[in-house]
């Protein structure tokens, strides 16, 4: 895609980086954009390959650190890394979250805690971690990846649903405590945005369910997504925070 040099320069960290969902692909375009790219992921094999995939776009292979976001001892190295290579962090995008469908009457515990442990409080560790980096700097961005199910109740999707709610009550009182040191913080709520990992994670008919809400008759493609983020990670949003933009076709 071409690039308007919306990121020049920019010290971008992307969580959950590696395979080809919205990550990745927003590494990619924020490498695209001039950012210099951080990456990471707690799957070290996929992460490695994702670092060799950007280096096309990155003009450079980018740094790329494992971290498992329910690790505050992991969080808190993936942070020093970044500043220690390029001195500072102008931006992040919590992208972590993992997902799952069970029915809440049969739904254990460890789900529960499974789930909203890596989509929600990984997301504060990461938010957390950036800003004691970026108020002192005095700027950032920060740019969490939540859901439309944060608003719109389905079926199988408690934990899920729960979790990211929270990802948008988070960016909205953290957007409020930063905005007086110069840091903006925003979410992206897509609706569905289609890549080979979701089957993991859900079954072919609920997905042509969620595909025939849409009012395009399709998912995103994770880079339509991205280019949302890309927005918010840039200027042209300069006066927005505690946002939460909807990436969805889905009928009212």
């Amino acid at each position: 895609m071409k690039s308007h040099g919306l990121l020049e320069g920019k010290v971008t960290l992307v969580t959950a980086a590696a395979g080809t969902g919205i990550g990745y692909a927003t590494a990619r375009r924020c490498a695209e954009e001039g950012a210099i790219v951080v990456i990471s992921d707690r799957h070290e094999r996929r992460l490695r390959e994702a670092a060799e995939a950007l280096t096309e776009h990155a003009g450079a292979e980018p740094l790329a650190v494992p971290c498992d976001v329910t690790s505050e001892a992991q969080v808190r190295a993936l942070f020093e890394a970044t500043v220690e290579a390029h001195g500072r962090l102008d931006v992040l995008v919590n992208n972590a979250g993992l997902g799952g469908t069970a029915e809440l009457a049969v739904m254990t515990d460890e789900q529960w805690h499974a789930v909203l442990d890596v989509t929600l409080t990984g997301t504060m560790r990461c938010t957390r971690a950036a800003l004691r980096h970026m108020m002192p700097q005095g700027f950032g961005v920060v740019v969490n990846n939540a859901s439309v199910v944060g608003w719109r109740a389905q079926r199988g999707q408690s934990h899920y649903a729960a979790a990211k709610a929270g990802v948008m009550a988070l960016t909205r009182c953290a957007a409020v405590e930063a905005a007086e040191h110069g840091i903006r913080v925003n979410a992206v709520a897509p609706s569905l945005a289609m890549h080979p990992f979701l089957s993991r994670v859900t079954t072919e008919e609920v997905l042509a369910e969620l595909v025939d809400r849409e009012a395009f008759g399709r998912a995103a493609e994770p880079w339509e997504v991205a280019n949302v983020i890309v927005f918010l990670a840039s200027e042209y949003s300069g006066y927005m925070t505690g946002e939460v933009v909807s990436v969805s076709s889905q009928r009212a």
